[in-house]
């Protein structure tokens, strides 16, 4: 969806929005609408949806700061709020990779669960958690989100908003500070990235299935077919930001990782392997006591898993723990 998607969406309603506000608040019902939409631009550009939540709460706080006059000058505030968010995420990415320098480890985006597969259960308000608003597609997957990581804040912002939401760069140039052929150029360049990175497609059931082999060859501790089922390149990298074990180092090569793998059964008896939707991927849930301590996201081409993410830093999995 574009922000000229909204033009003449726009109406007026008499309803106040806030405390002392009894005049007519120009496209209330559309800029509360567009909380979704806004979400799931913040989640793909920061990988965070705690991140993505301040910002989007953010920006409303600078619309509801306006004046009435000014808010009445505002042609299309669907369009204004996708500038202003994209703007504050653009400030966020700038420093998101100075505070990553300081971080334990490796930085991984905060997994996500389909919303059908609440693991509390509740999945009949659609408003009771932010992370059933982000649409579950290729543009939210763990390998599409890593490859953003290695982006510049610039690219990033303009690949996003161009080639995932379709925003004209004319758009575009006015959230990133820069001409819109620039901008064409800096989205370029990002779809080269994800275009070098991409796997052979591989469909879903098949995913399914091999997360399933891997998953019964870990719980056997069968170190054989578990190399069997990686790629002989593989690499996994684990997250648990400084605030639980994990290791600090990315594993490469499928023999090792195997080893690795059935080594932590035998450092945390008791875990309990579930399947789970992960970014709209196939993935795994690993319980203890069955509270969620780490998800599992998969890369996989062909027949072979070529990557794997485990992030078990508990502030990004607060969409995983039961209620």
């Amino acid at each position: 969806m574009s922000a000229d998607a909204t033009e003449g969406a726009s109406h007026t309603m008499t309803t106040p929005c806030e405390p002392g506000a009894g005049r007519p608040d120009p496209g209330l019902s559309t800029i509360t609408s567009e909380r979704r939409r806004l979400i799931n631009v913040a989640y793909r550009l920061l990988g965070s949806l705690a991140d993505a939540e301040d910002v989007v709460q953010e920006a409303y706080a600078r619309w509801y700061a306006l004046s009435q006059r000014q808010k009445e000058e505002i042609e299309y505030p669907a369009a204004w709020l996708t500038r202003v968010t994209g703007r504050i995420c653009l400030d966020l990415l700038g420093s998101a990779r100075a505070r990553r320098e300081r971080y334990v480890g490796s930085w991984i985006p905060e997994p996500l669960p389909e919303p059908a597969e609440w693991v509390n259960g509740r999945t009949d308000d659609a408003s009771a958690d932010p992370a059933d608003r982000i649409t579950l597609d290729e543009s939210v997957s763990m390998a599409f989100l890593v490859v953003l990581e290695s982006m510049t804040p610039a690219e990033r912002v303009a690949f996003v908003l161009h080639d995932v939401f379709r925003y004209p760069f004319a758009e575009v140039a006015e959230i990133v500070g820069r001409s819109p052929e620039s901008c064409r150029k800096l989205a370029s360049s990002a779809r080269r990235r994800i275009h070098a990175a991409r796997t052979p497609a591989t469909s879903n059931a098949r995913k399914a299935g091999i997360v399933r082999e891997f998953k019964r060859a870990w719980e056997a501790r069968d170190i054989g077919a578990l190399i069997a089922l990686l790629d002989p390149d593989a690499t996994s990298i684990a997250d648990g930001g400084g605030v639980v074990s994990a290791l600090l180092h990315p594993i490469e090569g499928s023999e090792q990782i195997a080893r690795a793998w059935v080594g932590i059964l035998g450092q945390a008896p008791g875990l309990t392997f579930l399947e789970h939707t992960v970014n709209g991927q196939p993935g795994l849930v690993v319980q203890q006591d069955g509270v969620t301590v780490t998800v599992y996201a998969f890369d996989i081409a062909g027949d072979r898993i070529k990557h794997i993410w485990a992030v078990r830093n508990p502030d990004k999995l607060r969409a995983w723990l039961a209620g």
